[in-house]
């Protein structure tokens, strides 16, 4: 008997992990699904922009 009150706990507390992942992950307002907010998403306009500003420093050195 307590052995079946133990294994509903823990399947119980399973469940609720998953869905409160699940409900982060769709209820985030930030653009990383993770939700953690322990990286920044991405902002590949911004690295394509540093990437032209550095092709212009490198056209503007050599010649």
């Amino acid at each position: 008997m307590i052995q079946e009150l133990i294994l509903i706990a823990i399947f119980a507390g399973a469940l609720f992990y998953l869905g409160r992942l699940i409900y982060i992950s769709f209820a985030s307002d930030k653009p990383c699904p993770k939700g953690c907010g322990s990286c920044d998403a991405v902002d590949f306009k911004k690295i394509q922009e540093q990437i032209k500003l550095k092709e212009k420093e490198k056209h503007k050195v050599n010649a």
